[in-house]
C-alpha cells in the first residue's frame, strides 16, 4: 500500500510524526509492506513553491492507494490566485471524497463528565452550504452590495443517495440504527429531498431501524442521550457541527478521527485544526491522527480483500484505547504525557499486541 504523507500546518507536524510511527510498526508487525512517500502542503507548500498545492501533488496522491493529510490552517487561505488554495476542500473535491466518517467514541480512561457514546457521523462531503466547493468554478457566495451577501446551497439527489448508502452499509456492521439529521421543516426543498433519499436508499437495508430527527433538536438528544444513536447521516454544516459536538462529549476534539472516502480514494484526516497556538509544545493529542490512519488501513483492507490490513487497524485502536486507560495519553483528556511521550507509549503497548 502505497501512502503519501502531508503533515501540514501547526500541530500537524507533531501528531502526524506519532501516526506514521505507528504506521511504520504496524507495517512490519503484520507484513503490510506499506510505502510512505513524504510531501508538502499548506504554508510550507506555499513558502516554498508559491502555491499551497505544488504542480504534481494531486497526479501523486492519485498514482498512491490512500493520502494521510495533517491539520491545515485553512481559515488563511482566502485567495486561490495567490496559491492559497485551502488543501482539504482541494482533495475532498478533486478526489471526489463525499463521505467523511467521522466516529465518536468513549474510551475509559478519557476523564469525560458526559455520558458514554459510540457512535459514527456520516458527513457528506462535497456539496451543501460549502462555498468553496458545492459549484464548478468559483465560489458561491456573492457580494450583492456593501452590505449584503449572498450564500447558496447546493444539494443534489446523487450526492444524497450515496451518502445515504454508506451511512445503512456502515450500520449494517454495528447496531443497525441510522437517525437522519436534518432542517427539512425550514430547509424543505433540499433537505426534503435529503430525507426522501434516505428513506428510499433505507428500504434496501430492511434490517436497519431509521428515525429522523432536526438538527437542533439532535444537538439536544445527544447530549441527553448519548446512548441511544449508532449511525447519523446529515448534510455537509450540519456534520461538520455535530461531529465537533460529539468529539468533544467523548472526551476532546484530540479524539476526532476521521476519514474522508470515496468510490476509488480515502484520506485520513484528523477533523481538528492546525491549532497554532499550541503548536511546537509538545502538547497536542496524536490519537486523532492515529484514529484516523487505521480507519485509512481497514478501508483499504476491506477494499481489497486484505485482512492484514483490517486486523492492523484493529490492533491499533485497541492500543490506542489501552493506552488511554493506562493514563498514558496528553492532557486534554485526563494523561500527564506530551504528544512525542504518548506516541511512545503507544509503541510500547503495539509492541505487546
Amino acid at each position: 500500500m502505497k501512502i503519501i504523507v502531508l503533515p501540514g500546518d501547526g500541530i500537524g507536524v507533531e501528531t502526524v510524526s506519532v501516526a506514521v510511527a505507528a504506521l511504520e510498526f504496524v507495517s512490519e508487525k503484520f507484513k503490510l509492506d506499506l510505502e510512505l512517500h513524504h510531501d508538502i502542503a499548506g504554508h510550507e507548500s506555499l513558502k516554498k513553491y508559491g502555491t499551497t498545492i505544488h504542480s504534481g501533488l494531486l497526479e501523486a496522491v492519485k498514482s498512491a492507494d490512500g493520502l494521510i493529510l495533517g491539520p491545515m490552517s485553512t481559515y488563511d487561505f482566502k485567495d486561490e490566485s495567490k496559491g492559497e488554495i485551502n488543501p482539504s476542500k482541494y482533495f475532498r473535491k478533486n478526489l471526489d471524497l463525499f463521505a467523511n466518517i467521522r466516529p465518536a467514541k468513549t474510551f475509559p480512561g478519557c476523564g469525560t463528565p458526559h455520558k458514554p457514546l459510540d457512535l459514527v457521523v456520516v458527513r457528506e462531503n462535497t456539496e451543501g452550504f460549502y462555498a468553496d466547493r458545492n459549484i464548478e468554478s468559483g465560489g458561491s457566495e456573492m457580494l450583492i452590495t456593501p452590505d449584503v451577501v449572498v450564500s447558496l446551497r447546493r444539494i443534489t439527489r446523487v450526492c444524497c443517495e450515496r451518502i445515504a448508502r454508506a451511512a445503512f452499509e456502515l450500520a449494517m456492521t454495528r447496531r443497525k440504527h441510522v437517525t437522519v439529521v436534518h432542517k427539512a421543516n425550514v430547509l424543505r426543498l433540499g433537505d426534503g429531498m435529503f430525507i426522501d433519499s434516505c428513506r428510499l436508499v433505507g428500504q434496501e437495508f430492511p434490517e436497519v431501524q431509521i428515525e429522523e430527527i432536526i438538527v437542533d433538536a439532535m444537538m439536544a438528544h445527544v447530549v441527553r442521550t448519548p446512548e441511544r444513536y449508532d449511525v447519523l447521516v446529515t448534510t455537509n454544516m450540519f456534520g461538520d457541527i455535530l461531529s465537533d459536538l460529539t468529539a468533544e462529549l467523548s472526551g476532546s476534539l484530540g479524539m476526532a478521527g476521521s476519514i474522508n472516502a470515496g468510490a476509488n480514494y480515502a484520506m485520513a484526516q484528523a477533523a481538528h485544526g492546525s491549532a497554532p497556538d499550541i503548536a511546537g509544545q509538545n502538547i497536542a493529542n496524536p490519537f486523532s491522527q492515529v484514529w484516523s490512519v487505521a480507519m485509512l488501513l481497514g478501508w483499504y483492507g476491506r477494499r481489497k480483500n486484505k485482512p492484514q490490513f483490517v486486523t492492523a487497524s484493529q490492533v491499533l485502536e485497541s492500543a490506542m484505547a489501552e493506552a488511554i486507560a493506562a493514563g498514558e495519553s496528553t492532557r486534554d483528556i485526563g494523561g500527564k504525557l506530551g504528544t512525542k511521550e504518548t506516541g511512545q507509549a503507544l509503541l510500547a503497548r503495539l509492541s505487546r499486541a
